[in-house]
Parts: C-alpha cells; structure tokens; sequence
C-alpha cells in the first residue's frame, strides 16, 4: 500500500557537465504551456536558468502570457526531481538510475509473463514532444507488445478531432495560419476562453472585435465574453440546441450559401430535416438564448467578408461532444466557410502538443502519421519501419478514462507507467481513478516534480523539462517548430526518450530499435508517418533550424508544407464535406432536487492543467493560491454561504471543499470551479465520467450538483 510520502527532493545546483552548444548564445524556441506554442528567446541566466523574452513569431506576435514569463522560474526551482525514487517500507526513497530501471523492468518482464502483455498499461500526455509521443506508443507495442495505452489528450481535444474526421476527412485544430484571422470581421469562439488559455491569441481577434463582429458562445461572462459585441450563453450542456437554432435562423432568413452545399459538400438534407425542428424560438426555451440573438449571428456570419467559426473544450467535453463539435461545423459549412480563403472552422486546440500528441501512436487506436490501428495497410507500414512483423502489433485498446477505470480490476491492467500526466488531478471521478492507482502491483511515473501521481507512484523518474532538451511540436495550426535546448538538464535528470531507451534494452530489445537522440527518433517518425493523414516526410531539423512554416502535410523534402487545407478538395474520397446529422439531448446528469446546480469546471490565467507545473511558480500560486468555486450571491445565499465562506460542493461522486466567489453574472442555477488545485479542490471529483460514444471523452464540462457550508475548516 502506498502511505508516507516523500519529502520533496530538492534540486542541486549541478548541471549536467556535457557540453552544451547553446549556453552561451540566445535559443530561439517556444513556451512550454498551450498550444499557441508562442515564441520566445532564451538567455542565459547563470547555470540553472534561463532569462525568457518573447519574440515575433505568427502566434504570439512578441507577446507572451503571465504563464509564459514566468516559465524559466521551474527550471532551477527546488521542487525539481533530479534523483530516482523506489517506494521502500511504504516510503520514497532515492535510488541509482540502474536500480530503479532494473526494478521497473524485472516487474515488467514478470507480470507479463504471468498475466500477458495487455496486464501492462501505459499513460502519456499532449505536451510529449512528437519524439516523445513515438517512441512512448512504439514502446508500448513493441517492447511490451501491449494494446493498453492512451493519453491525457483523450480529455483535450478527442471530440472535436472525431467531428473534423467525419466532417472533413482530416483533423487539424486549425486548417489555416492562425494569422489567417488577422483579416476576419466575424468570428465566433464557442466554448473558448483564449482571454484566460492563450491570452496572445485575442491579437489575431482585434479586428473582429473592433467591427463588433466578436460572437462568443459560454454560459459564463467570462473575460473573452466581455470583449464580445454579442454574448450568447446558454444553459450548461444545451450548446447542440443552440447550434441547431442558429442553423435554423441561417437557412430560413436566406443565409444558405446553396452553390458551397450544392458543389462541396454532402449530407445537408439529413442534417437539415433534425434542425428544421429546431426553429429558434425553440432554442430559446431549451438554452435561455434569445431567438432574436440567434438570428444576428446568422446574420453576422453570412454577412461578413471573412467569418470563422472556433470551438474549445467547452463545446467538446460533453457526453454528446463529437455531435456537438459537429454541429457547429455544420453551421460552417452551410455558409460556405471551410475551405475558402478569409473564411472557415477550427478548433482551438489546448495542450502544448495536442495536434503533434495525437498524430504519432500514443492513442489507443492510432499508429504514426494518424493512421489507424484497424487498417491493414497501416499495420504493415509502420511494421516495416520498426522491423517488426504486423502481425505483432496489438490491436485497439482501451481509451483513456476506461483504461484508468480497469486499473487493478480482474482483467484490467496491473502495472502502469505514466509519462507527461497527473491523471490523480486531471481525470474525472478522480477519487476513483486514486483508488485505482493505489490497486495497481506497478505504478511507475515519469515527471519534473513530485505531482500528485508521482507521490502514489512506487517508481518515480526524474525526466528533463522544455528548455533542457531538444524535440519538435505541432502547435493549433498544424505547424512542425522545433523547440530547442538552451541550457543542460540538473545532474541526474534524463529525458523520456532515454528512460524509454533504458527500460526498453532491459526488456531484451535491440538498443538501436530505441534511439534516445531526438533527432534520431524524429527521422524515424518521418518514415513511419509517410504517405499517412499527417505526413511528416518532408519534415526535417535542418529545414525547422532554417525557420521554414512546415504545416503537415509535408510529403517531401522539397514540399512546402500546406498552410490552408481543404481549397480545393476536402480529404474524402469524393473530395466533398460531411454535413452531420445530429440532434439534441442534453446533459448525461442534468439537475434534480438533491443535486439542483449545474457545476461547469474550466481553467484560469495563471494556471495551467493539473497545476503541478504553474502551482510551484511563486508569482503564479501567490496570484490564484488556491481552489474556489464561483456562484451568483443569491444561489450562495439560499446556501447560507457569503463571499469567502468555505463551502462544500457535492455531486454523486465526491465533495469540494473550496471558498465562494460570489459573481453578480452568473447564472443563479450554475456555479464554476477551476480544475488546477489538488486534495479535497480537485474539481474533478465532482465531474462524470460518462463519455461519448464515438471519441470516449468524459463530461467534464457539465455535472448536476449542490452547494453547503463546509461542516469543518478545510486544513
């Protein structure tokens, strides 16, 4: 049983004394956080740090965020891990490198030989690198010969990828330069809050803002939503209604662009007979938007000489959310958006390598270059790049939540190594997915520092960070960047691809099937994403050194890259778009008496994901110090609950105990808590694991809860 946890180990000043070439010079590379992927400059800052500065690059434009300034502050913070840890006694304890590789493996080697490969999990993250990302989904299937391996982008970004490929025939966030938006005069966030996720974003929305042509759909008056001309926010969980409604108000007020149906696309008239019913009056009762609303941003839309339609997680992580997603690009298409210069739809991706993350073999159900797991022709392509025969490769395994869920269960995995995750704060039901881990023989975790799952972990493994190492990402545009080292790693920390290396060549694999070097590992990705949806051949570091735009598909060396996806053909065989037919449900756990609150979880400013990372930044914790939960003051009244008072907050699943907020905006039936803060603020022991059929991501975004004075004081 895991119990005591460890100290945490404090980081030396000692660096890695190989020689590095670039601690004397500026490095160009990129933030570590979101998807924007902003650009910044490294200098040095003595041998443990480096001083950041934004640079002009398309994204950020020489801007940066709070997050993104402050990033350097982890690199030589005393919460580094720079030491192995072997659980000993029930306590960590530090250990050799060799012995803690040599331990993982043997327990390795002996539960698959007892219970099979499939008894070995492995759990990744959308901020691994592509190198990463690789080599973690050929490690899986090659050195364990397991199918049971998934990642946290399963929670990002699953629906919306599953709408673009039934829409579209391809998924990219999106299929256009971000700087693509610089020109519109409308577009439409759903579900998206850049204002607080990627604050450089708003400059490519100026003048959209400035004509009064900035649309944002939330339930909350979040600080996006104050810099919209029109605000429309509907009840938690409704946003599929209120996408019918606005279709609805396009195709009866004349907005249909008929030649774009007629020459582009397929499927209108199924998709049109579900939303006829959804006449916008209709709407209205359903989401509490006014019908008057929803024709203006018909009107808005269609009227506009270059218009966009975004969605975010707030839109894709429901029960529902790949028809959701759909819906929305349903809207798009009927007025002729996608594909055509000025104009279009994306989703604005959120994890530093969520494109990158999902496209190189770490899913469940993908190998390299987004190719199916499923297809023959796949299976023998990257078979013969990884000198394996194909049928050796596992098949489809669990997704990501279900693979948490089976943990420790008859039949389920019984060891699992995590890399670049914490799902003990990320995941939904999270006591759950706790009592899960704690049920393992085996859990092993990769990290920078002792998060939540690395303090339950029996192994833990301290890896490199963002600035220590050399790797490529695929930012929310679909561009390749190469993110480089600027200063060597603390003496004792390794990176990923060499952890992998290390465990792979003790489970008896050849070490050169395992490169550790990255660029190494990134010409194989190349080859085994060749001819695939995300071709990444003509790819290279020299050209990425050079500072080409290399957006994927990039199918030859002497290949431009594709910026602009979709103008001439869309990527089904027929070359058309997919409408979608898709209908309203509702939320999987709607209000009722005992739990009459819809609770809507998200992210702030300063914090990042699971928070591990940004709640060890000073400036960033002494800001937002701690969990909350925001609720309008008449709901915390009919509480008995006043501004700053300690409050439960109860779904079927567990109980919150955090500090109200009293906010005069929101609505009085919905209360909204941030998902950084770990312990007994972990929103996600409120949130439901019911999930979607077709992507599997869990509803994080909506669960039916109540509101109570907390009974104790929180410790």
């Amino acid at each position: 049983m895991r119990t005591a946890p460890l100290p945490v180990v404090a980081a030396s000043a000692a660096r890695d004394p190989r020689p590095d070439r670039s601690i004397d010079v500026p490095t160009d590379s990129h933030c570590p956080y979101c998807a924007l992927q902003c650009g910044m400059s490294l200098s040095p800052a003595g041998r443990t740090s480096v001083r950041v500065r934004p640079r002009d690059f398309p994204t950020n434009g020489g801007g940066l965020c709070q997050k993104g300034w402050t990033s350097a502050a982890l690199l030589g913070s005393p919460a580094r891990l720079t030491t192995p840890l072997v659980r000993s006694g029930g306590v960590l304890r530090p250990a050799s490198w060799d012995e803690a590789l040599g331990l993982v493996a043997g327990r390795l080697r002996e539960i698959v030989d007892e219970r099979g490969p499939d008894a070995v999990a492995l759990f990744g993250g959308g901020g691994l690198t592509n190198e990463k990302a690789y080599l973690l989904g050929k490690f899986a299937r090659v050195a364990v010969g397991t199918s049971q391996v998934d990642y946290n982008g399963r929670f990002c970004m699953s629906s919306a990828a599953a709408a673009a490929n039934r829409a579209f025939g391809l998924d990219r966030g999106l299929p256009f330069p971000v700087t693509d938006l610089d020109g519109a005069d409308v577009v439409l966030l759903a579900g998206a809050n850049p204002a607080e996720t990627m604050p450089p974003f708003l400059s490519h929305l100026r003048r959209a803002a400035e004509a009064g042509g900035l649309i944002v759909v939330d339930p909350r008056r979040t600080p996006t939503a104050e810099r919209a001309a029109l605000h429309l926010a509907p009840a938690p969980g409704t946003d599929l209604a209120l996408a019918l409604g606005i279709l609805h108000a396009a195709v009866a007020d004349g907005h249909l662009d008929r030649d774009y149906v007629r020459d582009r696309t397929a499927g209108f008239d199924d998709a049109w007979r579900l939303a006829a019913a959804w006449w916008p009056e209709r709407a209205e009762r359903v989401t509490g938007v006014a019908a008057a609303d929803q024709r203006r941003a018909a009107a808005l839309l269609a009227g506009a000489s270059g218009a966009y339609v975004l969605t975010g997680r707030g839109v894709e992580q429901h029960a529902t959310g790949v028809d959701t997603a759909g819906a929305w690009i349903n809207l798009a298409l009927a007025l002729g958006l996608p594909g055509r210069p000025g104009s279009g739809w994306g989703c604005l991706t959120g994890q530093g390598n969520g494109q990158g993350g999902r496209e190189h073999g770490q899913k469940a159900d993908q190998l390299p270059g987004y190719r199916r797991i499923d297809d023959p022709a796949a299976r023998a392509h990257v078979a013969r790049v990884w000198g394996v025969h194909p049928d050796a490769l596992p098949g489809p395994g669990r997704s990501a939540y279900e693979l948490l869920d089976a943990l420790g269960t008859p039949g389920g995995p019984s060891a699992l190594l995590v890399f670049g995750s914490n799902p003990v704060v990320s995941a939904p039901h999270a006591r759950r997915v706790a009592d899960r881990l704690a049920a393992l023989d085996l859990l092993v975790v990769a990290d920078i520092v002792l998060s939540e799952t690395a303090l339950a972990a029996d192994v833990v493994l301290p890896v490199t960070q963002w600035a220590e190492e050399d790797g490529t990402l695929t930012n929310l545009e679909g561009r390749v960047l190469l993110r480089r080292r600027a200063l060597p790693p603390p003496a004792g920390a390794r990176t990923d691809l060499e952890v992998l290396h290390g465990l792979a060549v003790r489970l008896g694999q050849p070490p050169e099937r395992f490169p550790a070097d990255p660029e190494a590992v990134f010409a194989e990705l190349r080859a085994a994403s060749a001819g695939g949806p995300a071709d990444y051949s003509g790819v290279t570091y020299d050209r990425l050194r050079a500072g080409e735009a290399l957006h994927w598909p990039v199918p030859a060396e002497d290949h431009p890259g594709t910026p602009r996806l979709f103008l001439d053909r869309f990527a089904h065989p027929d070359g058309l778009a997919r409408f979608a037919a898709v209908d309203h449900t509702g939320p999987a756990e709607p209000p009722d008496a005992e739990f009459p609150l819809h609770a809507v979880t998200g992210r702030v400013l300063q914090h990042y994901q699971s928070g591990a990372q940004t709640r060890r930044v000073e400036e960033l914790r002494a800001a937002v110090p701690e969990g909350y939960v925001e609720a309008h003051p008449d709901t915390a009244g009919r509480a008995g609950l006043a501004d700053g008072a300690l409050a439960a907050v109860t779904s079927r699943r567990g109980k919150v105990v955090v500090r109200v907020r009293c906010v005069d905006s929101l609505p009085a039936d919905v209360v909204f808590l941030p998902f950084h803060f770990p312990g007994d603020q972990r929103a996600n022991l409120l949130t439901n694991p019911a999930l979607d059929p077709v992507s599997r991501m869990p509803e994080f975004k909506v669960c039916a809860v109540r509101l109570s004075p907390a009974r104790e004081a929180r410790s």
